[in-house]
């Protein structure tokens, strides 16, 4: 039915994707009496083991850790039921746990038949150690397992990986040269931004002036430093002009004016 959950379809966080490998099911619920025997737990808890610290003297947090490993095995021996067969399933192995208890990514290969992970690029190992290519676009599960170690699973096969020491975005022998490469230039937010709405407004009632006037004053400032540059670019024209000794000047910055060559050694 279209109420029943598809496991398959399900997406689980890192914790819930651990627990479903181990064939563990997550029940969750706010209501106490739905979660008997963990509320009797923490009751006995509560009421047994204070009283316990308190009999054998324990005053400190170290004390009470080395204190826990006898009363568990006091306590479990005096509750526990006895089973004629275990009811727990086989653990996995070491080597299962350690992938079992990963963190999950998904990263797809770019150009360069490699992904990019954690602000760097790796390329996929086979058994043997060498680089296996896919195509651009191809999904890659990223595994940062529990030891710390880095693996991929790409259709459906599992791979180490090796991490590459640099990375060119182009490259000098394939790719042609791009011409007129525009920087990324950060975007920094105005202090009339949402985010920043509250510190400016008690920057401007502490210099008691209002959200226009500091607009208006920021527009002056602009200007002046437009006019600075303008300035600085037209000496350095009339330089250039000048040296090569040319008779008229046409100025970019005002057009429908010329300039001769006599006025250019005047203003020079």
């Amino acid at each position: 039915s279209k109420s029943m959950k598809d496991v398959s379809k399900d997406t689980f966080t890192q914790f819930g994707y651990a627990c479903h490998q181990l064939g563990i099911d997550i029940q969750t619920s706010s209501v106490p009496q739905k979660k008997g025997r963990v509320e009797r737990m923490f009751g006995t808890l509560q009421s047994r083991l204070i009283t316990e610290l308190k009999i054998n003297g324990i005053q400190s947090i170290e004390e009470a850790n080395e204190f826990l490993h006898s009363y568990l095995e006091k306590f479990n021996h005096q509750f526990s039921l006895k089973y004629s067969t275990s009811v727990f399933e086989k653990a996995p192995s070491k080597e299962e746990l350690n992938l079992i208890l990963g963190v999950l990514d998904t990263r797809k290969v770019n150009d360069g038949h490699h992904f990019q992970y954690q602000k760097n690029y790796y390329v996929p190992l086979n058994r043997v150690g060498e680089k296996v290519f896919f195509k651009k676009g191809t999904e890659v599960l990223v595994i940062r397992a529990f030891d710390g170690n880095i693996y991929t699973t790409i259709e459906e096969e599992i791979y180490s990986v090796k991490q590459l020491e640099t990375h060119e975005r182009y490259s000098k022998e394939f790719d042609t040269e791009q011409e007129n490469r525009k920087e990324k230039v950060p975007h920094i937010p105005p202090m009339s931004h949402p985010w920043k709405k509250k510190s400016f407004l008690l920057y401007l009632s502490s210099v008691g002036k209002t959200e226009e006037e500091i607009g208006v004053e920021r527009e002056k400032r602009l200007k002046s430093i437009r006019k600075k540059e303008q300035g600085i670019a037209y000496k350095e024209l009339l330089q250039v002009r000048i040296l090569y000794k040319e008779p008229t000047i046409f100025l970019g910055f005002t057009p429908k004016k010329m300039v001769d060559y006599n006025s250019c050694l005047l203003m020079k």
